[in-house]
């Protein structure tokens, strides 16, 4: 069943001299350029993703 709950990813700040792991993270959710945004489902793995580029991204949750 997959699930109704999404959050809403903003990318604020580059990704440039950041460790390639972070680097490669972004990509990951989709974002590559400052102001990019992406609306994903809300998993566990997606949320993984976003805690590891907290520091770069805005996360807006949505019902």
């Amino acid at each position: 069943m997959p699930s109704d709950r999404t959050v809403v990813v903003k990318q604020l700040v580059s990704g440039n001299g950041q460790k390639p792991g972070q680097q490669a993270t972004l990509i990951g959710l989709g974002l590559n350029k400052i102001g990019r945004v992406r609306e994903l489902e809300d998993t566990p793995s997606v949320r993984g993703m976003i805690r590891k580029v907290a520091h770069l991204v805005k996360v807006e949750e949505k019902v």
